[in-house]
């Protein structure tokens, strides 16, 4: 089901969608790009949002483009660490909900 050959649907989305896909883009570019946050840095963000979502298209395409903006094995180790912890977090949190008194 997760083969990156999938992504060339995209290209359906464009055709039969051209303006929201050609918004999202644009979108996607512009917070990508490097500002007061390096490219690096977003892009270990990135992956760290997709081990949270368990993307596997942004994870391979996210650690790609983190190792190109040179992170290093360690950065990206460290990401997986602070995405397990804040994902194990939310459903402690999360379970606070359940503990309410009778």
């Amino acid at each position: 089901m997760y083969d990156m050959k999938n992504l060339k649907k995209l290209k359906s989305l464009e055709a039969n969608a051209p303006e929201a896909m050609k918004a999202f883009w644009a979108f996607d570019k512009a917070a990508m790009a490097a500002g007061a946050i390096p490219v690096k840095y977003k892009e270990l963000m990135a992956l760290s949002v997709a081990f949270t979502t368990q993307c596997p298209y942004c994870i391979e395409i996210h650690a790609g483009k983190a190792r190109e903006a040179g992170a290093t094995e360690q950065e990206i180790a460290e990401v997986v660490a602070l995405s397990a912890a804040l994902r194990a977090g939310a459903a402690i949190t999360h379970g606070s909900h359940a503990m309410k008194q009778l």
